[in-house]
């Protein structure tokens, strides 16, 4: 494993704002390549962002800027198989993007984060902050989605039997690799299906929206996205109950705030009512008007209620570093 050099945030040639934000750079990770950026102080705070499926840290093109000027140091990563990343055919799954995030954090950042992640980047940052707490000094999910979350609580149905898991394992696995996905992405990646689908995140309307459409289309139009969406495919389906989302939360021993857009027809707030009968002592934000992307479609009420909490942490935020 190895680790490229902090690049310098005032380097020319870099934004920061808009979805070319901060300044790039790549880092080796378990034979894959990690495309990652940074904005703000080398003295700040760090707070790493993790994207959603199917975008990559450009999606944080209006928020990154904003806390960086409040006094974070902000990381963006994408996770192996999306954005600037690899896309290979591995066991793809929050499990893996966990370990990822963790060698991230002690290799490139090298002090303990504040992770805030989007939709399946909150999953990842909530399985980071488990499996590897000492790395983690809170987490934001903005959703958290996970499919265990709309089941029936562990316990109250009995644990299948070693054949049907086999069974089960067999038919996943055969599913989705008859799927025709050599088809499919290619076709919702250079079609407008692809502005339809982006549109059914949001509440309102973004389709003409150039940079946005860019950032999701741009990955998927790679020669490995058909093979990391496979992978991720069936691994994501076939995670031992200890990793998926209920396991997790009641393992969490750091704050955790959720946001969710109160119009999320993706994964509705009935989930952040689930999460909530699992742990209630959990705060959660609202944003009217906003679908399943509320950090990039209502920014200013996501940057504001996420610098808010923040803020209240102790030890946590710049207000803990002497000079700030």
């Amino acid at each position: 494993m190895t680790r490229s050099n902090q690049p310098d945030p005032s380097a020319s040639g870099h934004g920061n704002s808009g979805a070319d934000w901060g300044v790039h750079a790549e880092w080796r990770w378990a034979g894959q390549t990690c495309h990652w950026r940074v904005l703000g102080d080398r003295a700040s705070p760090a707070l790493v962002l993790v994207h959603g499926f199917a975008a990559g840290s450009g999606h944080w093109r209006r928020n990154a800027a904003v806390l960086a000027a409040a006094g974070w140091r902000v990381y963006g990563l994408d996770l192996i198989g999306f954005g600037a990343s690899s896309q290979p055919a591995l066991w793809l799954d929050n499990r893996l993007w966990a370990r990822q995030l963790r060698a991230f954090i002690e290799q490139v950042v090298q002090v303990p984060v504040v992770l805030v992640g989007h939709s399946l980047g909150g999953l990842v940052a909530l399985s980071c902050a488990v499996f590897f707490p000492n790395l983690v000094r809170a987490v934001v999910a903005a959703p958290l989605p996970d499919p265990s979350l709309m089941l029936p609580p562990a316990g109250s149905h009995p644990r299948r039997r070693p054949w049907l898991r086999r069974l089960r394992r067999w038919l996943v696995n055969l599913l989705c690799r008859l799927l025709p996905l050599e088809l499919l992405v290619p076709l919702l990646a250079h079609s407008p299906l692809l502005d339809l689908g982006i549109q059914s995140a949001y509440r309102t309307g973004v389709i003409g929206d150039g940079e946005l459409h860019r950032v999701i289309a741009k990955p998927a139009r790679r020669p490995g996205a058909v093979r990391a969406l496979r992978a991720m495919s069936i691994a994501m389906a076939l995670r031992p109950q200890a990793a998926t989302a209920p396991a997790l939360l009641k393992r969490l021993s750091q704050p955790l705030l959720l946001i969710w857009g109160l119009e999320d027809r993706l994964v509705p707030v009935l989930v952040a009512e689930q999460v909530g009968r699992l742990r209630p002592d959990l705060p959660l934000e609202l944003i009217e008007g906003s679908g399943h992307c509320p950090h990039d479609e209502h920014p200013d009420a996501f940057n504001s209620l996420l610098l808010q909490w923040l803020a209240q942490l102790p030890g946590c935020g710049p207000a803990a570093i002497p000079g700030r």
